[in-house]
């Protein structure tokens, strides 16, 4: 599902409806966590909602599944290098979204292998859920394995702890079109970025470099987020299912 240019930015620009979704009050949170299958998903998901939230003084804890050593299996770094520098990338990125660095616990599970450890990932994040977390985790049919697994265990996590699961899209604005039948639209919530988090949420995502500019001259070194894939998260909006 993740083939090509995919779906360009305009042609979601362009659809009326995409601005038309409930908004979602985030007055009521006081607990949040944000499940991230790689480093950077936190940040270009929901970086807008966790920087909100931070500067009313929420309590917020990132786990982190994997290091994203898998991203460029065919670069000069090898798997050990380029998760310590996918690692820094996301401290030092959300140090910049929220103005402080809030705690991340790395569980460093293979890239790329979640799909095997659901019952592990439903254990860990129930572990960390109570009544008034809210839980950001990707969207369950978001077109990536990784991203799948991690929503289905945070899906049945929260029903087990009776936490409140928001789930966020990745790769869905890629292979998903405007009103596409696939896409549980009825279920999708909005929240709109003041132009101060919209700048903060920019300059998180410059952080992952890894990942926006080519690592290597090799083939396969190309940016995984080039300005055509960053376009779709640096909008006035984030978009989640509730």
């Amino acid at each position: 599902m993740i083939i090509g240019a995919g779906t360009p930015e305009t042609a979601w620009t362009r659809w009326s409806e995409l601005r038309r979704f409930p908004d979602l009050d985030l007055r009521a949170c006081t607990r949040l966590l944000v499940v991230a299958p790689h480093p950077d998903d936190e940040v270009l998901g929901v970086g807008g909602i966790s920087a909100m939230l931070g500067s009313r003084g929420c309590s917020q804890e990132v786990l982190a599944l994997t290091d994203g050593e898998a991203s460029h299996p065919r670069s000069t770094f090898d798997r050990v290098e380029l998760a310590e520098r996918r690692a820094h990338e996301t401290a030092e990125a959300l140090r910049t979204l929220l103005g402080s660095q809030p705690q991340i616990e790395r569980l460093r599970l293979p890239d790329g292998g979640l799909s095997g450890a659901e019952a592990r990932l439903q254990g860990e994040i129930s572990s960390r859920l109570e009544l008034d977390t809210w839980c950001l985790a990707p969207f369950r049919h978001d077109g990536h394995p990784d991203h799948e697994a991690a929503g289905r265990a945070a899906a049945r996590a929260c029903r087990e702890r009776g936490a409140r699961l928001l789930e966020y899209p990745i790769w869905m604005w890629h292979w998903a079109s405007p009103g596409d039948r696939r896409v549980p639209w009825n279920r999708a919530r909005c929240v709109r970025l003041s132009s101060l988090v919209m700048a903060r949420k920019a300059s998180a995502i410059t952080k992952f470099r890894s990942q926006i500019e080519r690592l290597d001259d090799r083939p396969g070194g190309e940016a995984i987020l080039p300005p055509s894939i960053q376009e779709r998260f640096t909008r006035s909006f984030e978009v989640v299912f509730e």
